[in-house]
């Protein structure tokens, strides 16, 4: 029987792919420097790009661009849905020790060890001293310790203590969150609007003194001051729509999203335009006054619009699961924990091979998944693997429900 939660679980499996791909294919932009970067010169490219092939494609660029509009914004918007269910459940107190466990072990962990394992080819292809030692001691030597895609987890747990410290204040703000959001299922064009304009707030100002491409980074702790805001936006706008139940709201899989997908897809296209043009001219160096922030409030437009796309499309055609989808949702938190390490190793392995810069990002891309999810499996096997990447969600036993990272 299609529901809300069956949407949701395939939903957050398919994130996750994109995810995957996303990383895949950044050795092969078409826009990518020319050589690999050296690792110890700043500003440290290989942070963005850790491998560069000599094969491009400018298709990925493409692709890139398109997701890098929506997507952390929507996996924080997913992280949401459940923590005011779970406070309630639970109290903040517990809430927040599953938060730690859950996302502050897997960071420290994941920073410490499978960081520094990840990033090893890069200091390999220009180093004099290929040693693991030589490495260790210009790794350390860095002005910052990069967690890569990890960066997530702290900022997902900073958001969790926020929402913990806020129930246990004002344990009816999530009713207040709620009842803004009870025009969503209705009109969503409405939720839409006031969303944006509650994004433009928290990213206009933001954008005009931080680039979106810039980090702060604190130790492991990095994040992009520009976005703040905005994720943080999203999260609570995911808590705002999950107070009263995913099936009553926003992502009711008979609700207007859903019936009305076309539009939101066309919207989520032409939003994006609204954002890759200006923002190209610019990058051109072109100075036409007003364009950077056309494509900052493209942007804004663009986020909103391509998160209700794709949750439109799940909830019309993808709200049965089958046991392949159910697998891959169910193991989504642990791929993301651990694929950014087979990405690089395998951009790395395929360094130098005269193949089609299509064909080397599809085997990057399917070894990773294969790997990274095989892995999360056997990981969740073990008597620790259910407390860190998540039990058995109950949606395998009562297709009702769907398990999150932040729940």
């Amino acid at each position: 029987m299609p529901s809300s939660s069956a949407a949701l679980a395939n939903l957050r499996g398919f994130v996750i792919l994109i995810v995957v791909a996303f990383h895949s294919v950044l050795a092969y932009l078409g826009s990518n420097a020319p050589g690999q970067p050296a690792f110890d010169d700043p500003p440290f490219r290989w942070v963005a790009t850790p491998i560069v092939d000599t094969q491009r494609w400018f298709g990925f660029d493409l692709f890139c661009a398109f997701n890098y509009v929506y997507l952390m914004h929507f996996m924080f918007f997913l992280s949401g849905l459940f923590v005011w269910s779970s406070l309630t459940r639970k109290g903040s107190k517990t809430f927040l020790y599953e938060r730690a466990l859950r996302l502050g072990v897997p960071f420290a962990f994941g920073t410490a060890l499978l960081m520094p394992i990840a990033h090893y080819p890069v200091y390999y292809i220009t180093a004099k001293d290929p040693s693991w030692s030589a490495f260790w001691q210009h790794w350390t030597a860095l002005p910052f310790w990069t967690s890569g895609p990890l960066w997530f987890l702290w900022f997902l747990l900073v958001l969790s203590a926020i929402a913990a410290t806020l129930y246990r204040i004002a344990p009816r703000a999530g009713e207040w969150l709620g009842r803004l959001s009870d025009t969503a299922r209705e009109h969503p064009g409405r939720y839409y609007a006031a969303l944006v304009v509650i994004s433009a707030v928290a990213y206009v100002p933001l954008a005009a003194v931080f680039a979106p491409w810039e980090w702060l980074k604190f130790g492991p702790f990095g994040f992009q001051p520009a976005y703040s805001l905005h994720y943080t936006v999203f999260y609570f706008a995911g808590i705002g729509v999950g107070v009263h139940g995913i099936e009553r709201g926003l992502l009711a899989v008979d609700g207007p999203l859903a019936r009305h997908w076309g539009k939101w897809v066309a919207a989520a296209l032409g939003t994006f335009l609204l954002w890759i043009i200006p923002t190209a001219l610019t990058t051109q160096g072109y100075a036409l006054p007003g364009l950077k922030t056309i494509a900052d409030f493209g942007l804004v437009l663009a986020t909103a619009a391509n998160c209700f796309a794709l949750a439109g499309l799940f909830l019309r055609f993808a709200a049965t699961q089958s046991p392949a989808l159910h697998s891959l949702s169910t193991n989504a938190y642990g791929i993301y924990l651990i694929h950014y390490l087979f990405v690089v190793w395998l951009q790395f392995a395929l360094l130098g091979l005269p193949l089609p810069a299509v064909i080397k990002a599809l085997f990057v891309f399917s070894g990773t998944l294969a790997v990274s999810w095989g892995l999360s499996a056997a990981i969740r096997r073990l008597p620790f693997g259910p407390s860190i990447l998540g039990a058995e969600p109950r949606s395998a036993r009562r297709p009702n429900r769907v398990s999150t990272p932040a729940e």
